[in-house]
């Protein structure tokens, strides 16, 4: 089974600050959510661990499974935000505010990564990793969880891309024995 969770909160989470790449780590509330997410998986032996670079990913994965040592894969790092990074979401341009509005049908703006890039990331990084029947807990971001989830459901036609991922969000899914994955169901 794989476990797919986003990271707990950080201090730009909280204050609404478009964090894309930049190295935060968990505030005193995503610790918390962290703490609440192992509890509801303390029931989960995880045979392996994987997460993105980013501090608050690590720690959360760290949270979650203590005893093993998090495989850090950059395929699982958020979405680049270029020129947008630390942008103020109270107040947002409005280029980001469209693509915000309907993911689907409006392209990233110019300096940021495509959503097509995020997806064939996370589907060379379930190929790579996920080709297993043993539980894998996988420690990531919002879009790039978004990116992971739109692979997974190749039918969606984009339905995760507007879905809100909170954080310490949890989905699963499993290899197929025909070598596809079930339908992420959120725990």
């Amino acid at each position: 089974m794989i476990y797919i969770i986003r990271h707990g909160q950080t201090e730009l989470n909280n204050r609404q600050v478009l964090q894309g790449r930049s190295d935060h780590p968990l505030n005193e509330v995503g610790a918390r959510q962290a703490e609440k997410a192992a509890e509801k998986l303390q029931a989960v032996s995880f045979d392996t661990v994987y997460t993105s670079p980013l501090i608050r990913a690590i720690q959360t994965a760290r949270i979650i499974a203590p005893d093993l040592d998090p495989v850090i894969d950059d395929r699982l790092i958020e979405m680049d935000y270029g020129p947008y990074e630390g942008m103020d979401l109270h107040d947002p341009a409005p280029e980001v505010l469209t693509f915000f509005r309907d993911f689907v049908h409006n392209p990233a703006p110019e300096g940021m990564e495509q959503l097509d890039s995020v997806v064939d990331r996370a589907g060379a990084f379930l190929r790579d990793r996920c080709i297993t029947d043993s539980n894998i807990l996988i420690s990531t971001h919002a879009i790039a969880m978004k990116g992971i989830l739109e692979y997974l459901t190749p039918d969606s036609r984009g339905r995760y891309w507007s879905k809100n991922i909170g954080n310490c969000a949890v989905y699963t899914t499993k290899l197929l024995p025909d070598g596809t994955w079930s339908v992420p169901v959120e725990l």
